[in-house]
Order: structure tokens, then sequence, then C-alpha cells
């Protein structure tokens, strides 16, 4: 054999060796056209795969490998032991372009220090396969994130909405589709890194580009009217023509969406845990509005809003997730401690410094601030560098319902400006034109949970706020934090006051429910499981009248005589349990399983035939357009590699204290 032609023959034999294990992506479309579409993403050529082998997704395209906004597993895929592969993710529009790389990730390399909210290790991007072109959205799609809210007038509605830039955008209603002729001119605000108080949210891994955030008021509405709209420019694009019922201030009807800690839902798995069940939720509680017609009503959101925690991209999927619904009702929030706290906020008295922590990823309040504009003009101040805080406090009627929202992460104690505002609030109260007070808040009052970091917060609580909501005959106390539902009996004090149901003598005591049971799935163990056996369990107490571990939402409606307030479960869409409350404040009972969904609407409705919410054709037609409008999203999941893959990490949520 001529030695002198081995080393031709070597190359020769590596070339090819080489060119056949490139690795490849392609993108299809390479141009998307809303937030919400999906991208087809292929991948070919990879040797000897591994279950560890995977995808990262990068806004704006050139982040740093270890910057990603989230990722997935290659073996999501079911051909990818053939090297080959692909799935489809919908995305939202983050203002910057995407792309796509694949890496290799080794047993050798993983890195129990460098982990994920769950405590799972983050994939290692020392090994790049391949990256892809860059992926776009169509300019001239108009305005996304639009959401509405109330203001402190009755004949007025807020709409809020985000562009990629801060040029002037507008506002155009009417009554009539073909009609918009009424426009009103989007004032324009944004945020910037610096306005941020710590970490994740002022860093390379949490700090994106969050837009302009444009806020107009459509005034002079009709009493109970439909009204059309739509939100651009001509230059920029507009967005489609959406609508919405005005309130009515002659109306003695009122209702109402109300939940707490929902979040959103990622198609990828991220830095933090996402909540896959706020899907769930959106969608049921949009078959309800869809299935109201032409009646105004509104949602309450009560704290841990988003769960960015200091993730900037996860607002923008929270907002696209609520559009469907936030869009055609007001949607009304209150602060909570996953958008506000950090080590260094103002307020901190001793006794809180085990209560206010790191939850807010840094983020001290600014996104939640400017993002949502709440009916009311009072702000506290953060820091120098930082933005005041918003939305802290204020109320406003709606029908024959005093709504009132409280921070439980700011001053509330006696002297304080929230605590005055609370008292003045509930005492200039016309209880002839709104007979039933609510009052909303994120941490609770009462809860049967654990809570032991809670504790000394609950008992400032229960001495300085829970005798304004005793000595003004407050209705209902809802809270959040706690991610189950739970239902007290009339309570002052932890004790239960007679209902009067027997004829005996009763009082007019608060009604407190915990509602946080939107979609974070880390909740209280109240049965033992047979894989923790040492974790606690809660006894239920004789003033906690029903507990609920159903993600879901609670509706309420009310006339001037009677409010009802119900529990509806996710995985049926039915109710589970319900209370009724006259306007003297009597509460009549607690019907486990009731179909308030049946009854307790068309009641109010004076024989409106039309709101009767039996499951009619007309609400099973809405309930399958509504799902038709969520499949693009679902069928997103079927990719969502969670970090199962990596079969050592196999784990069981547990829930602790720090991580409500």
């Amino acid at each position: 054999m001529n030695y002198l032609i081995i080393p031709f023959i070597l190359l020769f034999s590596f070339v090819p060796l080489s060119f056949q294990s490139k690795v490849s992506i392609s993108l299809s479309p390479s141009i998307l056209s809303k937030s919400g579409d999906s991208v087809h993403i292929q991948w070919s050529g990879i040797e000897s795969p591994s279950n560890l082998d995977w995808l990262g997704i990068y806004s704006p395209p050139n982040s740093s490998h270890k910057h990603f906004v989230g990722y997935l597993f290659l073996s999501s895929s079911p051909t990818w032991e053939s090297g080959y592969g692909s799935v489809s993710i919908p995305l939202v529009n983050l203002r910057s372009n995407y792309s796509f790389r694949i890496f290799r990730w080794t047993e050798s390399e993983i890195d129990d220090k460098h982990h994920d909210h769950d405590h799972n290790p983050l994939p290692g991007t020392a090994h790049l396969l391949a990256a892809s072109d860059e992926l776009r959205f169509a300019p001239g799609g108009g305005p996304e994130q639009i959401h509405l809210a109330f203001t402190d007038q009755d004949d007025e509605m807020r709409v809020m909405f985000v562009t990629e830039d801060g040029s002037e955008r507008y506002v155009r209603y009417g009554e009539k589709k073909e009609k918009l002729d009424q426009i009103v001119v989007a004032g324009v605000e944004r945020y910037e890194r610096e306005h941020m108080c710590d970490s994740p949210a002022n860093d390379s891994i949490g700090w994106r580009d969050p837009g302009f955030i444009h806020d107009a008021v459509m005034n002079k509405l009709k009493k109970g009217a439909k009204v059309y709209y739509q939100v651009g420019s001509d230059s920029k694009g507009w967005s489609s023509i959406l609508n919405f019922v005005s309130r009515n201030e002659d109306s003695d009807e009122t209702i109402a969406f109300l939940f707490g800690d929902m979040g959103a839902a990622t198609p990828y798995t991220t830095f933090v845990r996402t909540q896959d069940e706020s899907i769930s939720t959106v969608r049921w509680i949009l078959r309800d509005i869809e299935a109201l017609g032409d009646k105004p009503a509104m949602v309450s959101h009560i704290g841990d809003i988003s769960y960015a925690r200091g993730h900037s991209w996860l607002w923008d999927v929270f907002f696209n997730q609520i559009e469907p619904v936030a869009s055609k009702v007001a949607y009304h929030v209150c602060i909570g401690n996953h958008e506000y706290d950090w080590p260094l906020q103002p307020w901190k008295p001793e006794w809180a410094y085990g209560i206010y922590g790191k939850d807010g990823g840094g983020e001290c309040g600014v996104p939640y601030s400017l993002k949502f504009n709440m009916p009311g003009n009072f702000s506290e101040p953060t820091e120098s560098h930082s933005l005041p805080t918003r939305n802290l406090f204020y109320s406003f009627n709606m029908g024959s319902v005093h709504f009132v929202y409280i921070s439980t992460e700011t001053n509330f104690l006696q002297g304080s400006s929230q605590y005055e505002f609370i008292k003045r609030d509930l005492e200039s109260v016309d209880r002839k034109k709104t007979p039933f007070v609510v009052v909303q808040g994120h941490r609770p009052m009462y809860t049967t949970s654990n809570e032991l970091r809670d504790a000394p917060l609950r008992e400032k609580m229960l001495h300085h706020l829970e005798p304004l909501l005793v000595k003004n005959n407050v209705t209902l106390a809802l809270w959040g934090h706690v991610h189950r539902y739970e239902r007290f009996c009339p309570l002052n004090n932890y004790t239960c006051g007679s209902m009067g149901l027997d004829g005996e003598d009763w009082e007019a005591l608060p009604v407190h429910l915990v509602i946080g049971m939107a979609g974070q799935d880390w909740q209280p163990i109240w049965e033992p499981r047979p894989n923790h056996p040492d974790d606690p369990i809660f006894p239920q107490p004789k003033r906690s009248m029903y507990r609920g571990g159903e993600f879901g939402y609670t509706r309420l409606v009310a006339t001037k005589e009677k409010l009802t307030i119900s529990y509806v479960g996710n995985h049926d869409g039915e109710v589970h349990d319900s209370v009724e409350i006259l306007a003297s404040g009597q509460v009549l009972n607690g019907n486990v399983g009731a179909k308030f969904i049946d009854s307790s609407i068309a009641n109010s409705t004076t024989g409106n035939a039309m709101l009767e919410f039996s499951f009619s054709w007309y609400v099973m037609g809405g309930s399958i357009l509504v799902l038709g409008a969520f499949i693009g999203y679902i069928i997103g999941f079927v990719s969502h590699a969670r970090k199962n893959s990596i079969s050592r990490n196999n784990w069981t949520p547990v829930k602790t204290e720090e991580l409500q």
C-alpha cells in the first residue's frame, strides 16, 4: 500500500462525515402576523442524539447564549432519536426578532448551582450545534395587549395598549361598528432598566424592552351601551374592531369575575415557573362573558398578576393571554407580593422583615404601576431612581356593589394614608345606592393554611383593618396569596356570627373568602400525600365552611336585594360552592355544588331569558367558538417539554412559604 495516499484517504473520509454531521434549522413561516401565531421549527443532522439536546429561544436574536427567553428539549419531538424533528411554538411579539439555537448538553456538565425557580439545573450552552435565521413579526399589525378599565367617571372607559414605538396613536369609537366617529389621542409612557430596583429585573437575563404603553379614555358613553372601538394609527396599523358594554349607573345589577394569583402560561420552559392552569381560567371566564350578551361585567384580579418576577417578557405573555377577556370588560387589579416586594422597599417595619422579601424579582412595582391605570390617583414613592408605585388603593361603584381595593404590601396601619382612605371610603358609602361592599386585597386576613411567615401581618390586619370592616358592615372580604379556595362563616376576631337561619338574632359580619386558585400551582396541602408523609396537614376548623383544591375563579352576581358569589372549577366549568347574602347583611346559606350558573344570573335579570346561564345551545355554541380561539395556543403545549426530560429531576411540587 502506498502510505503517501493515506492522508488523502483520511481527508476524503473526513469531509463527507463533516458534511453529513452538520446540523440545520429551518423556520416556517419566517414572518408572523401577530402574537399567538406559531412558528414551525425543523432540525436535522444531529449525530448520536441525547435527551439533553435542547432548543433555545432568543429575543432579541443577538442575546448571549445564556440569556434565552425559554427552551425546549429536542426529545419533545417524537423523531428526536433519529437526529431530526420539529416543534411548533406560539410566540408573543416582544417588539424584537427571534432566533433559535440548538445546544448539546451532557450529564457531566449539569450544574446543580445554576438552576431555575423549581431548582432544576438550567441547560448548559458550551456546545452550540446550530443557529437559525431570524424570525420577525410583520409590521402594520396594530397595537397589542389591549385592556380596559373603569375610571372615576361612570360614563368613561379607559383603554391601554402596547406598541413598538412612541409615535402618536389614537382610539376611535362609536355605537355602530361601521361608524367609529369619535376619536381621542392616547397618552404614552414607558419605563427603563434603571427604574428597576434589583435583579433579575435590571440585569441582562430579565430585562427586555417593554415597548411603549399607550393610555386613552373614551368618554360621554351612554349608560349600558354597546361600544365599538379600535386602537392604532393609519401609519402604524390598527387593531381589529373590538367592543364592550359601558357601565349603567341606573342599573341595580352587578356581574363580576374575581380571582387572584393567576399568572400566564408559556409553551416553553423558562427561568421561573409559569401557570398552565391560567389558560383554563381565561377560557371559562370568556365563556361566561360571551354568554352575557349586552350586559356589562368586570374582572377583578387581586394580586400576583403575571408572576414575571423580573423577567420582562412574561408580562407580554400575560397581557396577550388575557386580551380576549380584558378587551371586552374592565380588568381591575390590586398589587401582590410578586409585583412589588424587594429587600429595600420603603415600608418594612421590624415585624415584617420575614414577610417582605424578593418576591417581586426586582420590579419594585414599576411594570404593575405603568401597565395598569386604576381609578384614583394614590401613589407612594419607591426610591430615588425608581418611579412611584401606583394603583395601591382605590374604589368605585358598579351597579349595586361598591368595590374597594387595598394594598397588603404597603403601609395599612392606623395613621397611614391607606388606612385613612379605607376608613373614609367605607364610612362614605351610600348603602341605598350600593347596599353591598366588597373589599379586596392580596394577602389574606383569614386562612387555614400554614402561612407561618405571614402570621405577624395577619395580626396587624386583624388589629387595624378588621374593626373598619365590621363597623362599616362590609359584605365580602376577598383575598388571594393562598392558592386555594376557602370560604369562611361571617367573622369577627375568629368568631362566627349567627346567620339567624333558625329565627335567632343575627349580626351582619363580613364573609371572608380566599380566591387565589386561578393558576399558580404551589398550593397548601390539606390532606396527606403518599410520597410526602412528613408534610403538615392543616385541619379544617369550624369557621372554615368550605375548602376547595380545584383551580378556578369566582363569579359574583348582585341586585339591590341579594348578592351571590360562587366558585367555578376549571376542570368542568361548573359551580362547586356558593353563598347568598341579603342587602341587610344576613348570610342565607352556603350551597356546596349549587347550580348557581343556572339560577342566580337569570333571577337577577327580571326575566331576561337571554341570560339564563343554563348550558343552552347558545352557551354551548359560544364555548365551542372560545375553545376554537384557544386551540392554536393549546396545541403549542403538546411540545411543552418541562424538565421531566431529565430523569434525575422528576419532582413533585411542595409548597414553601417563600414561593407564594
